[in-house]
C-alpha cells in the first residue's frame, strides 16, 4: 500500500494534473485553476490522542490556490484503493488541523479535500459524511458539527467527464473506466502521454502487472497507450518463449535421461550375454558398484549370475 501511496502521489503532484483534476471534479471542466497558481504545503500534522501521545497524521498530497499573492482555497487530495469506512473521521482530522493552522492569519480560507476511488470491483459504499458514523443523543444532532467525504469514483466517470480532462489524467482515468467494464481490457488510448514514466509506474502498481515497470527500461518510443500495449503483448510474446525454451530444456533432460537408461539397460544386456565377464568386472566396465549393477539387472529383468 506504501508504494501505491507513493507511486499516486507522484503522478497526482504534478501541477498539470493536479489542476486539471480539480477543474474537471469541481468546476465541470472549467479552467479555474491554472496550474502555475497551484503552491504546494505540507501534507503533515499533529494531534494529540486520548493516550496523551502526539501523533502525526499525513495527507496524500495538499496544495495551496493562490491568486495575486492571496491564498483562495487549501486543496487536499486523498487516494483510495479499497473503500474506507471512516474516511470522514480522517478527513475531519485533516481538514481541522488545517483551520487550526489558520487561527493566527487575518482570514481563514476554505479546506477541501478530495477522495480519488480506484476501485473497480464494486462502487464506494462507506458512508460518505461523519454524522454517518456517530450515534448522535437525541435532541443533539443540531449541535454536532459534521465533515463531508467528496468521493470521487474514478472508474465511473461517465464519457463526458472523461472528455473534459486536458491532461495525463484523461488516459489514466479513460483506463480504470474501461477495466472496470472489462478486466481483460487491452489500452487502446491514442492520446500522447506527457507524463510517461509516472504513468507507467502508477499503472504498474496500480494493476499489479509488472510488466508496465519493466517498460520503463525502453521507454523510448512510447507515446501512448498503443505502444504501451504493444510493448505489453511483446513483453508476453518473450516471456511465452522464455518459459517454452525452459520447457524444451526440461523435456530434453528428460529424453536425455530416459536415453541413458535405454543404453545403460542395453549394456547390462551385453554383459549378461557375455557369460565370461563376471559381476565384477561388468560393474567395472560400466563404472559402477557391485550392489548398483546387481540392483539394475533386477530391474531391468535380468538375473544376476550369483541369483541362479
Amino acid at each position: 500500500m506504501k508504494e501505491k501511496d507513493i507511486t499516486q502521489k507522484v503522478l497526482e503532484d504534478n501541477n498539470d494534473i493536479f489542476a486539471d483534476i480539480v477543474n474537471v471534479l469541481l468546476f465541470d471542466g472549467k479552467p479555474e485553476v491554472e496550474e502555475n497558481e497551484l503552491v504546494n504545503t505540507t501534507v503533515h500534522s499533529q494531534y494529540k490522542a486520548e493516550d496523551g501521545k502526539v501523533h502525526e497524521q499525513e495527507r496524500d498530497i495538499a496544495k495551496y490556490w493562490k491568486r495575486g499573492g492571496t491564498d483562495i482555497v487549501l486543496y487536499g487530495i486523498e487516494n483510495q484503493t479499497k473503500v474506507e469506512k471512516r474516511m470522514p473521521a480522517r478527513i475531519s482530522g485533516y481538514e481541522g488541523a488545517s483551520y487550526r493552522g489558520q487561527c493566527d492569519k487575518k482570514t481563514i480560507m476554505p479546506v477541501i479535500t478530495m477522495v480519488l476511488y480506484y476501485g473497480t470491483d464494486r462502487k464506494w459504499t462507506a458512508p460518505k459524511n461523519l454524522k454517518s458514523l456517530i450515534k448522535v443523543p437525541d435532541n443533539l444532532d443540531k449541535y454536532v458539527n459534521d465533515t463531508k467525504a467528496n468521493v470521487f469514483e474514478i472508474a465511473w466517470l461517465t464519457d463526458e467527464q472523461i472528455a473534459k480532462f486536458t491532461s495525463d489524467y484523461k488516459i489514466v482515468a479513460n483506463f480504470f473506466v474501461n477495466k472496470r467494464k472489462n478486466k481483460d481490457y487491452i489500452p487502446d488510448d491514442k492520446t500522447t502521454i506527457k507524463h510517461v514514466d509516472e504513468i507507467l509506474k502508477f499503472l504498474s502498481v496500480m494493476t499489479g502487472d509488472n510488466r508496465y515497470q519493466e517498460i520503463l527500461s525502453d521507454k523510448e518510443g512510447v507515446s501512448n497507450m498503443c505502444d504501451v500495449a504493444q510493448r505489453l503483448e511483446d513483453r508476453g510474446i518473450e516471456k511465452g518463449m522464455k518459459a517454452g525454451i525452459e520447457k524444451g530444456i526440461k523435456e530434453g533432460i528428460k529424453q536425455g535421461l530416459q536415453k541413458g537408461r535405454e543404453e545403460g539397460n542395453q549394456m547390462i544386456y551385453s554383459l549378461v550375454e557375455d557369460e565370461s565377464i563376471s559381476m565384477e568386472r561388468g560393474a567395472q566396465k560400466l563404472g559402477i558398484s557391485v550392489e548398483k549393477l546387481r540392483a539394475n539387472m533386477i530391474n531391468a529383468g535380468y538375473k544376476c549370475p550369483d541369483m541362479e
